[in-house]
Parts: structure tokens; sequence; C-alpha cells
């Protein structure tokens, strides 16, 4: 009976220790995903992002890491990003290897914790437009906001998420006096707790964190992925369009289907492929286009204008709906239809071209006597031939020659009967004529 005791007790001291003992991570079957967010933000990479935030919460994942090396991209996408990971429960971690700059500072700040390598900088988030001017006071208002809630999530102080995007936040101590965009180093972000870190290498990240035994999941961006990361870039896709339109412009004063076409259709598949992948737009837009289309090339078949009109507002709507921001459709839109326009007075005025569509539905083909079409016999075989008039020509009557009836006007002047006269013009069958002066009129 006391062995049983002593066994006993010797169990739950044993159990006991074993407890204290730290345990490895892939003991406990931690699983950790990692995720690259690198080159532009855009809406594309928001599409592969959200991919990766439900494939580790479809496998119950321990932890996210992105690694992110990005000079930033458009703040809505940006926006889009900060939300997604915000929304999800799954530890985020941004693991910055080398730079996250702009829209790259803002998704990093939107992460549960934030690891730097050394050398590494983070800030520098005004936003601008297009043309690399400073965007709008309501722009900038709701950009300072943005930047100040994402550093808010993980309990930073906001006022050097707001130095990143407001030059008029003074900060001299790190290089960001009024005037100047903060941008902060590996060391700096450590000082201000902007970064939990710094490390030399991602193993030593995994150390820090505690996941060096983890189960790591590296998932990367698919080819279509990557292909729809490109085409949704605003510059992209404007420069699809243009070649588009070029393209079935130029089509339209070929003979045939040939490469100008191909490249047009190829051009606008590819755009609305990239943001079907992207997740943008459905195929609602694309079949709204061919609706389009067809409507256009079924108005040259008919009359009316309507067919035209409708196919028209329908290509542009469908455009329109496969974008996400219809300031920069707009646009490419406007580039996209003036170099159409000019192309076409190119090939019109210059090269002296027609379009080939026109003249198969457009009757061009003329009955002249050169193609061997004639309306009425000619007598040019009467012409200086002399005869006589069988009535008074005033200036139309009837003359006689060889012993033929034959109607003919004069060439204007009274001409009485029984006149001796000759032809001197054969225009098709009328037949003029010419007094002959001083010559005995012969009595019919």
């Amino acid at each position: 009976m006391n062995r049983i005791r002593v066994f006993s007790i010797l169990s739950l001291l044993l159990g006991f220790l074993l407890m204290m003992l730290p345990t490895d991570s892939s003991a406990k079957g931690e699983v950790v995903y990692v995720v690259p967010i690198e080159e532009t933000v855009e809406k594309g990479l928001y599409a592969f992002l959200k991919r990766a935030v439900e494939t580790a919460e479809h496998e119950n994942a321990d932890a996210i890491i992105f690694e992110i090396h990005t000079p930033g991209g458009a703040v809505d996408a940006a926006a889009d990003i900060g939300k997604l990971l915000t929304s999800t429960d799954i530890k985020t971690v941004a693991f910055i290897n080398t730079q996250a700059l702009s829209a790259g500072a803002y998704i990093s700040l939107n992460m549960d914790e934030i690891y730097m390598v050394k050398g590494g900088t983070m800030g520098a988030a005004a936003i601008i437009d297009q043309q690399g001017n400073t965007a709008g006071k309501k722009a900038e208002s709701y950009w300072f906001a943005e930047m100040k809630n994402a550093a808010k999530h993980a309990d930073r102080d906001p006022i050097y998420a707001l130095a990143m995007a407001d030059e008029s936040v003074d900060l001299p101590e790190y290089g960001a006096e009024k005037g100047k965009l903060l941008t902060l180093t590996s060391e700096q972000a450590l000082e201000v707790k902007y970064a939990e870190g710094i490390v030399n290498n991602f193993d030593e990240l995994l150390v820090q964190l505690g996941y060096s035994e983890a189960e790591i999941r590296p998932l990367e961006e698919s080819f279509a992925e990557k292909i729809a990361r490109f085409i949704t870039n605003p510059f992209v896709y404007s420069i699809l369009l243009t070649i588009g339109s070029l393209g079935l412009v130029m089509e339209l004063y070929s003979p045939g289907f040939g490469v100008p076409g191909f490249m047009g259709l190829s051009a606008l598949l590819l755009f609305f492929y990239g943001h079907l992948v992207a997740g943008l737009t459905g195929f609602e837009s694309l079949i709204l286009f061919i609706i389009g289309l067809g409507l256009i090339l079924l108005e040259f078949f008919i009359s009316g204008g309507i067919a035209g009109i409708l196919g028209f507002v329908a290509v542009i709507s469908s455009l329109f709906l496969a974008s996400d921001n219809v300031i920069h459709m707009g646009i490419s839109l406007l580039i996209a239809i003036t170099a159409s326009i000019v192309l076409s007075i190119l090939l019109i005025k210059v090269f002296g071209k027609r379009m080939r569509l026109f003249q198969k539905i457009m009757l061009t083909d003329s009955t002249n006597t050169e193609s061997g079409y004639i309306s009425n016999k000619s007598r040019l075989e009467l012409i200086g031939l002399e005869g006589y008039t069988l009535t008074v020509m005033r200036p139309s009557g009837t003359i006689l020659i060889e012993d033929e009836r034959i109607d003919a006007v004069s060439e204007g002047a009274f001409i009485g009967k029984g006149a001796k006269i000759r032809v001197v013009r054969a225009e098709g069958a009328r037949i003029i004529v010419r007094e002959i002066s001083n010559l005995d009129k012969k009595e019919i």
C-alpha cells in the first residue's frame, strides 16, 4: 500500500515537472504562414492577401508573417488591405525587409506586431495624385485619420504616423522638422515603439516570435494573381485600353481580320481578365461589353442609330463597371478615345485610307461608260453627216439623214423646215445639228 502511494506521488511530481518544462512549437502543432508584400500596392495585391488570410483562417494558423518590401501604391487598395488585416483574429506580424514606405507603412501599422531588419525604413506616407502633386484637402484629411487609426490599432503613439503623412508635424529629433515627412529607421522605430524588435534575418525573427519549431507555410502569388496585379495598375490598364481602341480602329481600315484587330481584342480581354482575377468585377461586365460590341456592329447593317448609341453606352458602362476607380477609368478612356480620333484622322488625311467595313455595306459601283455601261445608244457615227430638216427646229425637231428620221436639236438657233443641216455632235441619244448656210432649201 505504501509503495502504491509513493508511486502515485512520484507520478504526480513527474507530470508536474513535465508541465513546467518548455515545449517546442512543433509539439504544439503551431502553423505559421509567410506571405510576401512586394512591389507596388494595388487592388491586385488586395485580392492575393485576401486569399492568404482566408487560407490561414481555414487552416487555423497561429500567425501570418507578412514580409514587406514596397515603395507604396494606391491609397484605396491600402485602405482595403488595412481593413482586411484588422478584421482577422489570427495574429499578424509585419516583417519589414527592407522598406515599408507610403501605403506600405500604413499596411504595417495595421498589424499586431512589427519587426524590422537592420537598416530598414518605414514612413513617408504622403498622399499624392497621379501627377505627383499633393492631393486635395479632403483626401489628405481622410488619409491623416487613416494613418492615426492604424497606429492606434496596436496602441502606438499616432503622432509619428501622422508625421509620416503630414509635413506640418514638427519632429526635428527624428529628421522630420516642418516641411519634411517622417521616415523612421529601424532603430528609431524601436525607440518610439513602432517596432517590437530588430532582427538580422527571417530565422532570427522566428526565434524572437517563438515560432522557430513551428510549421512554416510560404504562400506565394499564383501566376494569374501576378498578371492581375500588373494589369490592375491604372497606368498599365490605360495602355491596354489605348492599344485596344487603336487596334480596333486600324482594323476598320484594313482588309479582313488581321494583326491590329487581334491586338485590340487581346488588350481588352486582358483588361477584363486582370480585373476578374483581382476580384474587382464579375462576368457581368464582360458580358455587357460583348453585348455592346454586338450592338455597334449591328448598327452598320441597320439604320436609325439607336443600336449604335446603345452599344457605345454598354461598352463604356462595362469598362466603368470593371474598374474600382471612376476617376482613373475616366482619364484612361479619355486618353484612348483621343488616340483613336488622332489615328483615324491620320489614316484618312495622310494615308488616304477608307473604312473597309463601310465599303462592304455601301454601294460603290457606278454604271459609267468606262466600265462598259450605257444608258442610251450613242450615235457617234452620225457626226459629220448631212441631211434636211423635216420640221421646224425651235430648237428641237426632226431631221432626215440617209432616209432615216432622227429626232435632233439645233445648237440654239432657229432652223426652218427643209433646211440643209450637218450633225456636229452626238451626246448619247441627243443629236445636235447646225444649218448649212447659202444653200437652197429642199422642198419636202
